[in-house]
Parts: structure tokens; sequence; C-alpha cells
């Protein structure tokens, strides 16, 4: 995933790809950018060329989880996001030893543990800024995150905006027409 752009992605869990955005949101992105934001068009451009090169290139690997592991461990994850995750409750998930589980990780998921967990955590951000009313600093809770001060750290990062800033923008735009989660993209 690329750094720059926003984007109204949802996360695939296709085990060729892992959390990347799938490429007909991509190009639904690039469709809607050009009419709101041709420098967010431009990204999703961007991240489809990198969707479709990687995902040619990642067929032959082998390694990796298994995967009834990628199942069990991306299950663990996304229900456990409201606290602290470490590496070795991860690993004995998958019931490999923290350094081989790490490099499995990636070679499955595309990405780091680490950063594949903010990813969620922020994708549920996002889901509960537009389905609830609580504040920010529940939301920051309820994901996994210290307070808000972290959310807007990382929402900034990977999505170039504020969460309050988001949610004000997609609240507006959904009252409109429907929006998908944004997908995090990794930083740089």
């Amino acid at each position: 995933m690329e750094k720059d752009g926003t984007s109204l992605a949802a996360f695939s869990t296709d085990a060729s790809c892992g959390p990347t955005e799938t490429a007909a949101t991509l190009i639904e992105d690039v469709r809607r950018g050009l009419v709101r934001d041709p420098a967010a068009a431009r990204a999703a451009a961007v991240r489809l060329v990198t969707l479709l090169t990687l995902s040619g290139a990642a067929e032959g690997t082998r390694g990796g989880l298994a995967p009834w592991q990628k199942r069990r461990v991306d299950r663990h994850l996304r229900r456990s996001l409201h606290r602290p995750l470490r590496l070795e409750e991860l690993a004995e998930q998958a019931a490999l030893s923290v350094s081989h589980f790490a490099r499995a990780f990636k070679d499955s998921f595309g990405t780091t543990p680490h950063s594949y967990i903010t990813g969620l955590r922020l994708q549920r951000a996002q889901r509960l800024m537009l389905t609830t009313g609580e504040p920010l600093s529940q939301i920051a809770l309820a994901c996994g995150l210290a307070n808000q001060a972290h959310l807007s750290k990382l929402f900034r990062r990977w999505f170039g905006e504020t969460p309050s800033a988001w949610r004000r923008r997609n609240l507006t735009a959904q009252a409109v027409t429907p929006t998908t989660v944004s997908s995090p993209r990794t930083p740089s």
C-alpha cells in the first residue's frame, strides 16, 4: 500500500494479497477521485498498479503461514484489537516460534504484524466514527490505542488528515451517498 492519498477501500483477506485493497475498490477510488481530488485519484492508481504487480509475483512464492494458521491469527487479531497484543501471543496461535512466526506472517500478509494490527485498529476506528456518536477518545480506547492523541497521530500518518476532519467529511458524504471505510496505507 502506498503512503500518499486517501482511499475509500476495504481490506481484503484474500490469501494471495493479505491486507490489501481490492482492485475493484481502487478503480472506483480512481473514478471518484478524478472528480473530487486528482491527487487522491493518482495515489489510488499507483496503489492499483502496485496491487496488480504484487499479486502476480506472490502467486509463485512458498513459505508463510498455512491457511488454517492465517485464518486463526487473523480471527484472533480482530477479536483482540481492544487490548494490547504481543507477538508471543500471536505466534502461539499459529504454534510457531516468535521469529519464525514474524517471517511467516510477513510472507502471508505482506506486512509486519505491527503494521497489520495498526491497520486493523484504524479500520475499526473509521467504522466506529461512522456508526457511533462516541467521542474520539472513547473510539481510540475501544480500538486498543493509548488515547485520542495516539489515534490522531496514527490516523494522520496513514490517511493524511485528522480523525475529526475525516469523520466530518465522510459523515457529510454519507448523507449524500454511502461510502466504504478507508483502508489504511502503510506509512514509510
